[in-house]
């Protein structure tokens, strides 16, 4: 199992988000960090992944050990562009 770490940004982003869709983002991120399943593709043009759960993504890093999430927070056409 990965650990996940979120930047002080990403957890005020992960706080902000009502209880329903921060349930499904936290157990999207522990799935994924145990199984290595989910909706995960590379971004292009820049390092990192991102996690698709439904109106929701995830930008994250990783490593073998550690997943580092940068941003959380509803689909937006400037979600890939702030971070």
């Amino acid at each position: 199992m990965k650990i996940i770490v979120f930047t002080v940004a990403a957890a005020k982003q992960f706080d902000d988000l009502a209880a329903g869709p921060r349930k499904q983002v936290g157990d999207a991120l522990d799935r994924y960090a145990l199984s290595g399943v989910g909706n995960v593709k590379r971004l292009s043009g820049r390092a990192g992944y991102r996690m698709r759960i439904g109106r929701y993504r995830v930008l994250f890093d990783e490593d073998q050990q550690t997943i580092l999430a940068v941003y959380v927070g509803k689909r937006e056409t400037t979600t890939y562009d702030r971070n």
